[in-house]
């Protein structure tokens, strides 16, 4: 039974098991797995849950196939519609072609080639794919017209009370697989399907767990909606933990949530996100996308707490696109305190910059990048200089040595609108 609370229609566990039969044969049962490095590093027990190993790359596929599987037969035969531009996309491609069901997904025009390729492949020929707007909301939109014009079914990515349920199938997994007690469980919340499910689970099947829910810093969508108590549209985010970045939260989600989490929500810079995707990359060849590594960032942030614990992160996806590891690194060095940019003004004479070298810059500064210009009756010309440190305390003695030898220069790594006009 659906259970009903002020109005308001909450995830229920019976129904979260029967996602799970219907999922059998569809989605994998990914592993939960322990992690030596991340047990000794942070002196705890760590289990990471591989959504990223899923059949899709990502959880996705378990609440788009569940939604599906309930709808009555004569529905499914009108066809289902999603506006996505990532891992809904391919779990509901993967859905239709499963289920034989025709859906039609909407994507922004700027989507990449490369996703629109895996959606097509996942969904063979029972997905059709269109390219609509230049943002998501264009797509959202289209999508709902199109639902309207055609009496088609459209699945949400997470606010639909069986794709919450479906999502939820990831807890049931956690508990059962794991022969121990779970004193944390640290996940990702975007639009909130994923923490709603596994906190349903949790909270009946494991009530002493702490929910460690994690959003990031440029996108903290249910943190504010929690605040607020009510659900509103951020009007800027930052996209880059693009699986767990958006505007507004679901209505469905945020009560579920407000219920069930403790409303501590953990914002993790994105810079952050950057260092433990090349870290779960070099150390333990784990492709995370960003919103997949999430949940290990935190671990950072509640070091002290978890010590002698046993914790659980759950690796929501894998699909990280490599046309964004340069992205990756240059964020990661920036968060580290390991790469700077400065405008230097040189004097215009002939070997200002050999002494820049000789006098300034240590054996073990690295110029990364340089951008100059010499300027016509000028006595000095700007320059935009970046520099790499091989470790964070190695910058304070880098200013002091300009200062010193009467370096003219503008630090523009915490001047975010000259940043990024510039770099």
């Amino acid at each position: 039974m659906t259970k009903i609370k002020s109005e308001i229609i909450f995830p229920d566990l019976d129904n979260i098991y029967l996602a799970a039969e219907r999922l059998q044969g569809v989605a994998v049962h990914t592993p939960l797995m322990h992690n030596l490095n991340l047990s000794e590093r942070y002196e705890a027990n760590i289990y990471l849950k591989r959504e990223d190993l899923q059949v899709v790359r990502s959880y996705k596929i378990r609440g788009a196939y569940n939604k599906m599987a309930a709808l009555p037969k004569e529905q499914l035969e009108k066809g289902v519609v999603c506006a996505s531009a990532g891992n809904h996309a391919q779990g509901l491609a993967y859905a239709c072609r499963k289920l034989q069901v025709k859906g039609t997904i909407f994507m922004p025009t700027t989507t990449p080639a490369q996703k629109i390729k895996q959606v097509g492949m996942f969904g063979k020929e029972f997905v059709k794919i269109e390219l609509v707007g230049d943002t998501y909301d264009d797509a959202y939109y289209a999508a709902k017209k199109y639902c309207e014009e055609q009496n088609a079914t459209f699945v949400h990515p997470f606010d639909d009370l069986q794709v919450m349920e479906g999502q939820g199938t990831v807890g049931l997994e956690i508990f059962k697989d794991s022969n121990f007690k779970i004193d944390y469980l640290v996940f990702a919340i975007g639009g909130g399907g994923l923490a709603s499910g596994v906190s349903t689970v949790f909270k009946q099947l494991s009530p002493k767990t702490k929910l460690v829910a994690v959003e990031p810093l440029g996108s903290p969508t249910m943190k504010t909606a929690l605040e607020q108590d009510q659900v509103v549209t951020l009007e800027e985010i930052d996209k880059f933990v693009d699986g767990a970045a958006v505007k507004r939260a679901g209505d469905l989600t945020f009560q579920v949530c407000k219920q069930n989490l403790n409303h501590e929500i953990l914002l993790i810079p994105e810079g952050k996100v950057c260092s433990t995707i090349l870290q779960l990359y070099n150390e333990e060849a784990i492709v995370a996308e960003p919103a997949g590594a999430l949940s290990v960032s935190a671990l950072d942030f509640i070091k002290d707490e978890i010590k002698g614990k046993n914790v659980v992160c759950i690796i929501g996806g894998g699909n990280n696109d490599i046309t964004r590891t340069e992205e990756i690194k240059e964020r990661s060095l920036l968060y580290e305190g390991l790469k700077h940019y400065f405008i230097i003004r040189f004097p215009q004479r002939a070997g200002a910059f050999k002494t820049f070298l000789n006098d300034v810059l240590s054996p073990t500064d690295n110029i990364v990048f340089f951008e100059y210009s010499k300027k016509t009756a000028r006595e000095r010309g700007p320059a935009l200089v970046g520099i790499e440190l091989k470790q964070q305390s190695d910058f304070q003695p880098l200013i002091e040595r300009m200062k010193e030898n009467n370096v003219q220069f503008e630090y523009i790594n915490d001047k975010p609108e000259i940043f990024e006009f510039l770099i």
